[in-house]
């Protein structure tokens, strides 16, 4: 047993760097003061919000009133969607949202709850095995009276990374909003967003080294929106609510540091990612990778194992010191397949035996080979002692 916990699940959520947490502590007691107050405390505040903001629109290219604050990073995809698909049936009574079957669940529920409730007719594009949507497919499916496209950037359960140029190039082609969620690919890969040519983008701090509480939506100018939260004028009307400073500063601060080191980071963490996948697949037989082998974030790996139960496998590499985590939601006497792994073509019984291992900047090789010889063992055991029958 590994006498040190070993943390492998980077995707899920990060630690906060510290240099992040030193810029935020003066906003908590020394500079306290709520932005939308005139005297001088507020005055304070509101620089740090507009100094905060200012950072945010020139890491992604974007002017200083396109990026919003929220939450998270599902509080931003709930706005970017439920906003867009609402103010464009308003404005041009289009009725129909197209996204991917891969999508992180604060897309698709909330496309699925636009679609329920309020009677927009949702279509999921194809997806191919390695859970990537071909543009050309989006090509196909996409309408005149298409409210909106969400395609996820690179997936948070198999690290594939979408063509969200070239989706976004076609959508600006024909006038139709675009969003991606790219909270996962936050850490590793390019938020120009004029590069990118998408219409909204969300991220969400603590994927970065940041705080948990706080995210960001970037809203292209001229984009189609209304207000999911009303109240106060916060966030140019678009999101009422007193404005978190400590956060927001946290935010913007691991940000920068994320886009700046985000080269060097990835090669340190390309051989290490590619020598866990290639160990496993040649030490546990009846293993096969998820994802795409090399369009996939660096930090990224992820398997399903045939006769594994996904989460007895969690457990006993929690017990043995490694903490990872799992395609498949764990129900209470009822465990369900990912809508992700079937969406690319896993049959439900080989889904239920997934994995994902996710790496971060804090992870050292004697941990990887730590860890290899640990899961190998314990695969091993898990068909021994607990067969799926």
């Amino acid at each position: 047993m590994n006498n040190r916990r070993i943390y492998l699940d980077y995707a899920a959520t990060t630690p906060v760097d510290e240099r992040v947490i030193q810029h935020m502590l003066p906003y908590f007691q020394e500079e306290f003061g709520n932005p939308s107050s005139i005297h001088r405390f507020g005055q304070v505040a509101e620089a740090v919000l507009d100094e905060s903001r200012e950072t945010v629109a020139n890491i992604i290219n974007c002017k200083y009133d396109e990026v919003i604050f929220t939450s998270c990073g599902s509080e931003s995809d709930n706005l970017a969607l439920r906003g867009v698909a609402l103010a464009s049936r308003n404005v041009r009574n289009a009725n129909h949202i197209l996204i991917s079957p891969v999508e992180h669940h604060a897309v698709s529920r909330t496309a699925q709850q636009l679609s329920q409730i309020h009677g927009f007719e949702l279509e999921f594009l194809h997806a191919d095995q390695f859970g990537i949507v071909d543009p050309d497919k989006v090509a196909l499916r996409i309408r005149p009276d298409t409210a909106l496209v969400s395609i996820i950037y690179a997936n948070n359960e198999i690290g594939s990374i979408n063509p969200i140029k070239e989706i976004g190039s076609l959508c600006r082609k024909l006038n139709i909003p675009f969003h991606s969620d790219a909270v996962q690919a936050a850490s590793y890969l390019t938020l120009d967003v004029e590069e990118l040519k998408v219409d909204l983008l969300s991220i969400g701090a603590h994927k970065f080294y940041g705080p948990k509480g706080i995210g960001a939506l970037y809203i292209r100018k001229g984009t189609p929106i209304l207000p999911t939260q009303t109240g106060g004028g916060q966030e140019f009307g678009l999101r009422a609510g007193t404005h978190n400073i400590p956060y927001i500063a946290g935010l913007a601060k691991a940000l920068e540091l994320a886009q700046n080191d985000r080269t060097v980071i990835s090669e340190q963490l390309i051989p290490m990612r590619d020598h866990v996948i290639g160990q496993i697949l040649e030490d546990v037989p009846n293993s096969y990778l998820t994802g795409h082998s090399h369009l996939r974030l660096p930090n990224h790996i992820s398997f399903v194992f045939e006769d594994i139960d996904g989460n007895n496998l969690l457990r006993m590499l929690d017990i043995a010191g490694y903490a990872c985590s799992s395609g498949s939601a764990c129900k209470t006497g009822n465990p369900a397949p990912s809508e992700v792994l079937l969406a690319c073509g896993i049959p439900p019984a080989l889904a239920l035996g997934s994995l994902r291992v996710t790496l971060g900047k804090n992870t050292t090789i004697a941990d990887i080979d730590g860890f290899l010889s640990t899961v190998v063992r314990l695969i091993q055991k898990a068909r021994e002692f607990f067969p799926i029958i």
